[in-house]
């Protein structure tokens, strides 16, 4: 699927798993598993509960994504 495919939300970082995945908590109320994108574990940005951070969902399943941005 190309990225332009992906739909991006905006959420709030509520649980942090092992392995570099999350439980996301979307400004809609939905939970997404999430796990960071290349980018972010290449310049090492770190993402704390509680972050505030955008999530690219597949427009197939709405509960898995990545997560691409993290706000200051």
């Amino acid at each position: 699927m190309a990225s332009d495919d992906l739909i991006e939300i905006e959420g709030i970082v509520k649980e942090v798993f092992p392995g570099g995945n999350f439980l996301v908590q979307t400004e809609a109320g939905s939970e997404v598993h999430a796990h960071l994108a290349g980018k972010l574990r290449r310049f090492h940005i770190r993402v704390v509960l509680g972050d505030r951070v955008t999530v690219a969902v597949s427009p197939y399943d709405l509960t898995k994504g990545r997560i691409t941005f993290r706000h200051k």
